[in-house]
């Protein structure tokens, strides 16, 4: 059996293997942290590596140990100061070691934590890890540029990655045979004819048997002449490029920015968008992201303007609807796309609109997204639009969710009920 081992320097002098073991068994531990440290940090900061401590108690182990019980009998070794019986005085200054775990001491310091770093790649593992879009299906075949190779065959040309050597051997194995079939059948009969010789020899027979040896030696430098393996016997996997279905998807962002909107609202929000931004953009590879501003108009924007921009002005949250509607009409056909929407608010909207903004997404967006989520950003009671808005909810549970986030502490949590893995996507 061999044994491979691999010898390869590991960066800064430090052992990949030992560190990957050690995050799989405080995985859970480490996931705390990191949700913690999201809660904590600026939304350009959001995406960076950080510094993961855990606490000391956490990272002892159980282990097996012999008790004491019994009877046991020691023999130590005697002194020159003291006598059996004898009393000395406790040692001044509180020096002694004391009943606890620790070690008690007037100078030197500890630490009550273990602190390691995890890389960027690994704080974004942790931070999404079980989350999925809901819904997500294949689309039609229709304007398709994905394609899946599939093997088809063999072929006598192709590239020299693509060669089967087991299929070229065997072809060069029976072109060898057909074509040195007649010289072995000779050489068999030659040496079955040398064989009867042998066994009864005559005086004529010696000329005939130097005849036949010097024959077979004619046949068997011709057969050694037969190449053993020729560009004729050369075989190739063939590859066909198949047709994929698509799975293609678009996210709208639609974000409140109306008056009502305060900035710590607003940063929440932010962060909200930011987290599923990074999302889409880490674990999915054909995605669309479209991003909404609005307060009584709405507008389509980029990825800068949505998170910096500062207009405002009054709310009018059907505003945003209109646009979404007449955005999926003109660019993205359910047929051909997954449509998700999530939209961030403080509930505020004028009375009269909230009625019409269910109406637009039962009529016209619902039927055609996979899921909609809308969460909510106050610490207040809930406002008119959340009301409308449950009513939605209860009709069409699989496809519509929405939660109220409180504060900054909430923002993960929340974002990952709404992005949950359902156990029917594990399937």
């Amino acid at each position: 059996m061999s044994i491979i081992i691999d010898r390869r320097l590991n960066a800064k002098k430090k052992s990949t293997v030992n560190r990957q073991r050690f995050l799989r068994r405080y995985r859970n531990l480490v996931k705390e942290a990191v949700q913690d440290a999201v809660d904590q940090r600026s939304i350009t900061d959001v995406q960076s590596g950080s510094d993961i401590s855990i606490p000391r108690k956490d990272l002892s182990e159980p282990v097996f140990h012999h008790g004491q019980g019994g009877q046991h009998e020691q023999v130590h070794p005697g002194n020159k100061e003291f006598n059996t019986g004898d009393r000395f005085q406790r040692p001044e200054g509180g020096g002694g070691r004391g009943s606890g775990d620790g070690e008690a001491s007037d100078s030197g310091s500890g630490t009550d934590e273990f602190v390691f770093q995890i890389n960027r790649d690994e704080f974004l593992e942790y931070l999404f890890e079980d989350l999925a879009l809901p819904n997500l299906v294949r689309k039609e075949l229709k304007d398709i540029t994905e394609y899946k190779l599939k093997r088809a065959g063999f072929t006598s040309a192709g590239s020299p990655d693509r060669l089967n050597v087991v299929r070229s051997l065997r072809a060069a194995h029976a072109r060898r045979i057909a074509l040195s079939g007649s010289e072995r059948r000779e050489i068999r009969q030659l040496k079955r004819e040398l064989r009867e010789m042998e066994v009864s020899p005559s005086d004529t027979d010696q000329f005939r048997a130097k005849e036949i040896r010097q024959r077979i030696t004619e046949l068997n430098a011709k057969l050694k002449r037969l190449p053993f393996i020729d560009d004729f016997d050369l075989k190739y996997n063939n590859m066909t490029k198949v047709p994929q279905p698509s799975s293609k998807a678009v996210m709208f962002c639609v974000m409140d920015v109306s008056g009502s909107m305060t900035r710590e609202i607003k940063d929440i929000a932010k962060r909200f968008f930011l987290l599923l931004y990074m999302f889409l953009e880490r674990n999915y590879e054909k995605i669309e992201v479209v991003f909404i501003r609005h307060h009584s108009e709405a507008r389509e924007c980029n990825e800068h303007d949505f998170f910096y921009a500062r207009e405002t002005g009054g709310t009018v949250v059907s505003s945003a609807l209109r646009l979404t509607d007449e955005i999926l009409q003109d660019r993205y056909s359910p047929s051909e796309w997954n449509i998700y929407i999530a939209q961030a608010s403080d509930g505020d909207n004028w009375e009269a609109d909230s009625s019409k903004c269910r109406k637009l997404i039962e009529e016209k967006l619902l039927p055609k997204t996979q899921y909609y989520s809308y969460v909510e950003i106050t610490d207040r009671h809930h406002q008119n639009l959340w009301h409308e808005y449950k009513m939605i909810e209860k009709e069409n549970p699989g496809h519509f969710a929405m939660q109220q986030i409180r504060g900054h502490g909430d923002i993960y949590p929340i974002f990952r009920k709404l992005f949950e893995k359902k156990e029917a996507e594990n399937a």
